[in-house]
């Protein structure tokens, strides 16, 4: 039984290794460095920017609007009567957890929208480096960032940039 286990795994080791051999065709592309590259990238940050300034004013307005409360608290709460201390600290605490939530939600969506984007044009990316692979002939590509040494690849970060553009 131990034979034909030792049988069968050097026999898995050879084919994976003559599987390995058989892609002869191997490029790298630098990802990351398309992606800085791009036109687009700029447009995009452009575009989210001005989708979310009416909310991140909004946000910086009612931050400020608390902070001032805050600060007359801190100048005038002595001097206060005990009721309207109390009321304005419940005012505060009721704007600061609205504060709270509207810039969670805000960042929230931001993220989120950013990463789609993101993944946009990745993708593009991605369909560019597949067509530079297809029409020069290469069986495997490998993101330069995850490669240590490749002395036999060619590099075809330049031309899935013009592909992209």
């Amino acid at each position: 039984m131990k034979k034909l286990l030792c049988a069968a795994g050097l026999s898995l080791a050879l084919a994976v290794s003559a599987g390995a051999q058989a892609a002869d065709k191997i490029a790298v592309v630098n990802v990351s460095s398309i992606f800085q590259q791009l036109p687009q990238r700029a447009t995009v940050a452009k575009q989210l920017e001005n989708e979310f300034k009416g909310r991140a004013s909004e946000l910086q307005n009612q931050e400020r609007d608390l902070q001032t409360k805050m600060q007359r608290l801190q100048r005038d709460g002595s001097t206060m009567k005990a009721s309207e201390r109390s009321r304005m600290e419940k005012d505060i605490m009721t704007q600061r957890e609205a504060f709270s939530t509207k810039a969670q939600a805000f960042e929230q969506d931001n993220r989120r929208r950013q990463s789609e984007e993101r993944n946009k044009i990745l993708s593009r990316i991605q369909d560019a480096v597949k067509k530079v692979a297809d029409d020069e002939g290469y069986d495997v590509v490998i993101d330069a960032n995850a490669v240590a040494y490749a002395s036999n690849s060619k590099d075809i970060t330049a031309d899935v940039l013009k592909q992209v553009k």
